[in-house]
């Protein structure tokens, strides 16, 4: 099954999963290292919460957010007023639901930065997972790409390039990754929320309720389900779609990393085959 669904993805695909109850676990390119997008958002927020069991970070302080913490993509913090202060835990929430981009440099600058959540990352051995840089940093490269101007006044084939500039960082430059992981080591990680033992049970108690309350990618790995999901995307349309989670199958919990770099077909179709192979995993682990 998964060979199929790998090779029949429009992308390049890295399949990892393990079925907590029974112990099964299979792969395809688990341990290829693809480009998270923000997928990398889950070690930040497994490091916030260990921070929080220690009594390092305060969960319940009030953060301000000010015009100079706004960053674009998702999320929602962008389209409040400057001065915003919602806690702790509210900034996590939106960057696990929303994606929300101004929450993850917050919650990335609480934490200790980008070097102290590799740092963490190394301590656990979780070789080859990285945060390659902020959303502010990432994007202000992405927005050196586009061309000058006003865009109306570029031709049609000046903006394609442009695209396939953009895409082509996306799809081969790691200095334009948010980060890097393998399908399997983000797993791993997911399965140690799951068993609790990567954090206080209350910790990981609120990290599956955050996953679960996800608002993005609908059209992934809880599509065609009728069981719930505790998940988190990574997105860079129209080349990369990702998503991993836990599914709460009637036979048990099954962790899945489903990572689609570099696609080439249609976005919607890459979206919908992470779902129907969501579907046919817990059909077969609940028939």
């Amino acid at each position: 099954m998964l060979a199929r669904s790998s090779s029949e993805f429009p992308g390049k695909a890295g399949i990892w999963v393990k079925h907590l109850t029974t112990g099964e676990t299979a792969g395809v390119r688990d341990g290829e290292m693809f480009n998270s997008a923000s997928v990398i958002k889950i070690p930040v927020l497994v490091l916030a919460f260990q921070m929080a069991d220690k009594g390092a970070i305060n969960l319940d302080e009030r953060i301000t957010i000010r015009k100079q913490d706004i960053r674009g993509g998702s999320g929602v913090f962008r389209y409040h007023d400057a001065g915003l202060q919602p806690t702790f835990r509210d900034v996590l929430l939106q960057m696990v639901i929303t994606s929300d981009n101004t929450a993850t440099d917050l919650a990335i600058a609480k934490v200790g930065g980008v070097a102290r959540v590799n740092a963490w990352l190394e301590e656990r051995g979780d070789a080859g997972q990285r945060l390659v840089q902020t959303t502010g940093e990432l994007f202000a490269k992405y927005g050196a790409l586009a061309p000058a101007g006003d865009l109306s006044r570029r031709s049609s084939d000046e903006i394609a390039r442009a695209e396939a500039d953009r895409n082509a960082k996306t799809n081969e430059d790691r200095s334009y990754w948010l980060g890097e992981i393998t399908p399997r080591g983000i797993g791993v990680m997911l399965e140690a929320i799951e068993k609790r033992t990567i954090a206080s049970k209350a910790a990981c108690d609120d990290m599956i309720r955050m996953m679960r309350a996800q608002q993005a990618g609908a059209r992934r790995l809880n599509h065609f389900l009728t069981v719930p999901v505790a998940h988190k995307t990574g997105d860079f349309p129209p080349v990369l779609a990702n998503d991993v989670g836990i599914i709460y199958a009637r036979s048990g919990p099954i962790v899945v990393s489903f990572l689609g770099n570099a696609i080439t077909g249609n976005y919607g179709d890459a979206e919908d085959r992470i779902g129907r192979f969501a579907q046919q995993l817990v059909e077969y682990f609940d028939k």
